[in-house]
């Protein structure tokens, strides 16, 4: 063997620092008991190998052929074409009965038997539950079948072929009328088997309809858990319904999902390639692609686009997820909110009309009222300082308020050591006494739900309870005027545009039993997703639920969240675009801005400037975000370079787009629905791993396939990768790598996170409601 014909001489091209060992592989062909050895060496052809085996093959092909598994899977080949009619709407002819032969395939439920000469079956279609309507009787009065039958594993795949007949109608369904004279239902007729094939033979494994089936076992949980296989029903008919009739006039055109990466705002997954030093990225949305068929002259687009973000999990986040993206051409924010609005009056009205059997009780959309056009828009500081959340949820009536007026100092010290600090209260009425709301706050504050609350390192939130029996009313830590000046700040509410009369003057009064949430914050203008009171807030009301304290409302109420700021400060945990300016585009760098005014803020003060963003909002759940684009290249040059501050081999990754922008293209505009959650929302789920099938994990993995999995060094090699062999030690200095540019540097040591560092002193909570 020369060097030219040793796999290893490919190494010399490996910039790695490990040394590959090439292990001949020895394989074996095992045929009825008997191993035959076919050890691979280099003066040993494929074809050398190949002969060997098929020797081996027809010397043990005999005792193979007379094996069981053998025999059942030759005859699934000889198997005749069903013809039972499943469908709901079929009917059977009364000609047929007892002439026609049918054929049909499903799983074997259940066996009965009566003597050696009776045995009854059921056989399931596998469509939906095992209902009436997907079940066939089968009858066996031949004592070969009967045994047959009887040997079948329940759930196994099976093929019966005989006649029809008809039921022994019960006396529940005696007097059961028929389709018509010359018909019968599907559910009123047996099969008569003359034939019966198992398909497959069932592993030693517990099979049953009443089984809980981990993820490891999603298939199971597909095919016994009847929600679940409901709701991928449903999905699947959403789908085929937006395709046919929801968007007139749009172009479902697909984009690659090998795209190269480019700093968006989002982490993303890369594909390495044979070709050293080069990597793909999978796509965190179609965005540049939909913007460069805009300069296409394709004017209305949209897709069912596949998007992947490497983002902390959660219960309605995946690492790879479905959206419905859609972009218009000569159109601004105004015309696209227009088109999903309809979009969505669309998809509610055909839900009206599905059928409320195929969702279970709970998950039906049908209770929701069909959502009204136009939605409401709300502004994002209305909702971070009136919610906590750039999601509200306008079904929670209990709005957020600063009550610093009516703090006296020592509460203050209580809640806070933060200097000059914001307190933001809330209201919530719940259907219970004082005592017992008392009971149900401090149940929720000492579960783990609330830990993050009662370590927040701004303060722990202070609870009051409204109750007239008690001095000041249950105020007493406002003392007298602060308690009057807490009902006025209540009394002086302007009334918000959603809700209604009766709700607002009930929320200007105290009652008993009403539970008051106070946190404070730094005073720095509102920013990000939400605020910590917003998320108490939130998690109160859900628990509130839960307890039966609030009376849960099924409706489904859709909002616009609109002038978001064009630009957000930059954290720790937001990759941002890699600029140096401090800040980042708050969604992506192709946003414009909204007004006139907002673009000579630009060159006075960015962080001012309002982008033409909106995202969709129901119920706390955001479905989607879109916004208009920069269709400028030079005003798209100047965000990127002048208030981003990107270095220009970062700009340069964008060269494609600015190249399309360049060419004339019009202004566009476009919006993106997540699939996965409208559905999730459709169905009532809380989690869109119940809508989707085959989810990952909270660690980002198929339980399933088991994926990811480890690489192995062959692999790295092929795609000239290596593993890092000396790992940081704990207090040794790394440099976090973003973008290509370094950002940070910090000492990896055991350290608390800030929200679980200790408060000095006794809570606020402890403080108010001492513990007995």
């Amino acid at each position: 063997m020369n060097s030219l014909s040793c796999p290893a001489r490919h190494i010399k091209r490996l910039n790695t620092r490990r040394i590959l060992q090439f292990i001949l592989a020895s394989p074996c062909v095992a045929l009825g008991g008997r191993t035959w050895s076919l050890r691979r060496c280099f003066h040993q052809s494929e074809r050398r190998l190949a002969e060997q085996a098929e020797l081996a093959v027809k010397s043990e092909g005999p005792k193979i052929a007379e094996s069981s598994f053998w025999k059942e899977y030759r005859e699934t080949l000889n198997i005749e074409r069903p013809n039972f009619p499943w469908s709901d709407k079929a009917t059977i002819d009364a000609s047929h009965i007892g002439v026609t032969k049918y054929t049909a395939v499903g799983y074997l439920t259940s066996v009965t038997t009566l003597s050696e000469t009776l045995v009854f079956g059921r056989v399931w279609s596998g469509s939906q539950s095992e209902s009436e309507g997907t079940i066939l009787q089968i009858i066996c009065r031949n004592p070969e079948q009967c045994a047959q039958l009887k040997s079948i594993r329940l759930h196994s795949p099976v093929c019966v072929t005989g006649t029809l007949g008809l039921k022994h109608a019960s006396k529940k369904n005696k007097d059961e009328s028929r389709p018509s004279p010359e018909s019968y239902f599907r559910h009123q007729v047996e099969l008569i088997p003359t034939k019966i094939d198992c398909l497959n033979t069932i592993a030693d494994t517990h099979l049953s309809s009443e089984h809980v089936y981990p993820p490891a076992s999603r298939h199971l949980q597909i095919r016994f858990d009847t929600g679940l296989k409901r709701r991928l029903k449903f999905r699947s008919v959403i789908a085929a319904l937006i395709r046919r009739k929801c968007l007139p006039g749009f172009q479902e055109i697909e984009t690659p999902i090998l795209f190269k990466s480019t700093p968006e705002g989002a982490r993303e997954f890369l594909v390495p390639t044979r070709r050293g030093g080069y990597a793909y990225a999978l796509p965190q949305s179609p965005q540049q692609y939909k913007q460069i068929l805009m300069a296409s002259g394709i004017n209305r687009y949209f897709q069912f686009a596949r998007c992947f973000r490497d983002e902390d999990l959660r219960a309605d986040r995946q690492p790879e997820f479905t959206q419905i993206d859609m972009e218009m051409a000569f159109a601004g924010g105004s015309n696209v909110m227009y088109v999903v609005e309809r979009f969505i009056k669309k998809i509610y009205a055909f839900c009206a009309d599905w059928p409320s059997t195929l969702l279970d009780s709970q998950e039906t959309v049908v209770n929701s009222p069909l959502p009204m056009e136009p939605f409401l828009q709300m502004p994002y500081q209305h909702a971070m300082s009136k919610h906590g959340s750039d999601k509200p949820d306008i079904r929670i009536s209990a709005l957020i308020s600063q009550i610093g007026a009516a703090v006296p100092a020592q509460l203050r010290g209580m809640l806070t050591s933060i200097p000059n600090p914001v307190i933001d209260a809330f209201k919530l009425r719940l259907n219970a006494s004082p005592k017992d709301i008392q009971r149900f706050i401090r149940k929720f504050m000492d579960s783990p739900e609330a830990e993050p609350f009662r370590s927040n390192p701004d303060g722990a939130p202070g609870i009051c309870v409204f109750d007239s029996m008690q001095p000041l009313e249950g105020l007493q830590t406002f003392g007298f005027e602060g308690a009057d000046q807490l009902k006025a700040i209540w009394e002086d509410q302007p009334k918000p545009s959603y809700q209604d009369e009766t709700t607002f003057e009930d929320n200007k009064k105290f009652e008993d039993g009403d539970l008051i949430i106070m946190q404070a914050r730094e005073r720095l203008p509102l920013s990000g997703g939400s605020t910590a009171l917003g998320r108490l807030r939130l998690a109160i009301y859900k628990a509130a639920i839960a307890e039966g304290l609030i009376e849960p409302d099924p409706s489904h109420r859709y909002l616009w969240v609109v002038d978001f700021p064009m630009f957000t400060p930059d954290n720790a945990s937001d990759p941002g675009q890699g600029g140096t300016a401090g800040f980042s585009a708050t969604h992506h760098p192709f946003t414009a801005p909204k007004t006139p005014m907002d673009v000579d803020l630009l060159l006075t003060n960015p962080l001012e400037a309002k982008a033409d963003h909106y995202d969709l909002v129901v119920n706390g759940v955001e479905l989607g975000g879109g916004s208009r684009r920069i269709h400028n290249a030079e005003m798209q040059r100047f965000i990127m370079m002048d208030i981003l501050k990107m270095r220009p081999e970062r700009i340069n990754d964008f060269s494609h787009l600015l190249k399309a922008l360049e060419s004339g293209c019009p202004p566009h505009a476009g919006f993106a629905i997540g699939f996965d959650r409208f559905i999730a929302v459709l169905t009532g789920c809380e989690s869109v791993r119940d809508v989707i099938a085959f989810p990952k994990s909270s660690k980002g993995e198929d339980m399933m396939v088991k994926s990811p999995s480890k690489i192995t060094d062959v692999e790295l090699a092929r795609y000239h990768l290596a593993f890092a062999d000396d790992l940081p030690r704990e207090g040794a200095v790394i440099e976090e790598v973003v973008a290509d540019d370094i950002i940070t540097g910090e000492t990896i040591a055991e350290k608390k996170p800030a929200a679980e560092e200790e408060n000095d002193g006794d809570s606020a909570i402890d403080i108010l409601f001492p513990k007995q």
